[in-house]
């Protein structure tokens, strides 16, 4: 057999790929649908004005079918700029601005220009399974950042693992799996950790749209100096249901961006055209159709907090909020077999906290996540039925 790259190799399969196979080799119950809350994505398409504006460039504008600039649409980077300034304040510039094929790649190019092979990057445990993988195919090491009961990260924590090999802190906020909302000022606490010892700080920021809180997440961007520390990623996906069109952005430094462009040219060449119309479009015509999508996560958010509030059982929520609760299971058995048997016994695909925490962590295998975005108040109390006849 041909060579094959061992940091490759040696990367575990992603995680919906190993939950979908659990599906297919079960004896699931065949009386009742499965409870699919194992994906963070919609299930449901664009709204039809939006499918509407994709089908009228597909047919009427030539230019959505050929090669655009490598980091994206001129109109839409300077929406992004736009709308950034106003909701976070500080001022940002459409030239400080890129657009990816979604959000894991501009993950991909962010660290691609900022470690090597031998490098480290600190990422708060539990975290975002394709930000691990992708260190890992990269031969970059990943610092784990054990966070506590309510799963914030500790900066003290974080400057103790700071290394001369250390090039990035990585937050995901709403946090993916968490749920949790990162407060303003922590968020700024790592900022300045990050600054001062002259690292990136990454924040994702996929689920901004349904952050609960009526403030700005934080306040980076008012930073003379940001563009030198902050690097902050976006995807278009989750707003509007463009998760087959793949849209997403990165916001940094000119310089930084400079070198962003070289990867995005060797992978993509450019972003996908009608996937750019079509978020350019939602940014411009979906606000209230937007405040409506959130209310409704927000509610279902609700729904999953009442709901394990009256679980008991030994069920406990960590944390919730944007599309996941993650919480712990009362169950002897590690949080990958009552993963398995939820699908066997239950009809309830979730996923173990294994598969966000450091290998043999004691933590993740007590630990699950619970995607609630395509689960509806009458789904979700579905769920809790379930959930509490639930015996292993």
């Amino acid at each position: 057999m041909t060579p094959i790259n061992p940091f490759m190799s040696e990367t575990p399969f992603p995680p919906i790929m190993q939950a979908q196979r659990w599906v297919q080799d079960a004896h699931a119950p065949r009386d009742r649908a499965l409870i699919n809350v194992s994906q963070a994505a919609p299930t449901d398409p664009p709204p039809a004005a939006l499918r509407q504006a994709i089908a009228e460039a597909a047919l009427n504008d030539p230019s959505v079918h050929l090669y655009g600039p490598v980091l994206g649409r001129p109109d839409l980077r300077a929406q992004v700029a736009q709308e950034w300034t106003a909701s976070y304040g500080g001022a940002i510039s459409s030239a400080q601005v890129a657009i990816t094929a979604g959000c894991n790649q501009a993950f991909c190019a962010a660290i691609a220009t900022l470690a090597r092979t031998g490098d480290e990057v600190i990422l708060p445990s539990p975290w975002y399974f394709s930000h691990k993988m992708w260190l890992d195919m990269s031969g970059i090491t990943t610092v784990p950042l054990i966070t506590g009961a309510e799963l914030l990260p500790d900066p003290d924590r974080a400057a103790a693992l700071i290394t001369p090999r250390t090039r990035a802190i990585v937050l995901v906020t709403p946090n993916n799996p968490g749920g949790v909302e990162y407060p303003a000022d922590l968020v700024h606490a790592f900022y300045r950790l990050a600054r001062d010892n002259g690292l990136a700080l990454i924040i994702d920021e996929t689920y901004r749209d349904f952050d609960s809180r009526p403030s700005p997440p934080h306040d980076l961007f008012g930073e003379a100096d940001w563009p030198a520390t902050l690097i902050q990623l976006y995807s278009f996906s989750k707003a509007y249901r463009l998760t087959g069109h793949r849209v997403g952005a990165i916001v940094a430094g000119c310089e930084r961006l400079a070198q962003v462009e070289k990867f995005l040219d060797s992978v993509t060449i450019c972003p996908n055209q009608l996937g750019q119309h079509a978020a350019l479009w939602g940014m411009q015509n979906l606000s209230q159709w937007l405040t409506g999508a959130r209310a409704e996560i927000l509610d279902r958010r609700a729904a999953i907090e009442e709901g394990f509030a009256q679980l008991g059982g030994g069920w406990s929520l960590l944390g919730a909020g944007a599309y996941f609760a993650y919480v712990t299971h009362p169950y002897q058995a590690p949080s990958p077999e009552v993963a398995k048997t939820m699908v066997e016994k239950a009809g309830i695909l979730a996923l173990p906290g294994s598969m966000f925490t450091p290998d043999g962590d004691a933590d993740g295998l007590r630990q699950m996540r619970f995607a609630f975005a395509n689960v509806d108040r009458t789904g979700i109390a579905e769920l809790f039925r379930r959930l509490a006849a639930l015996s292993m």
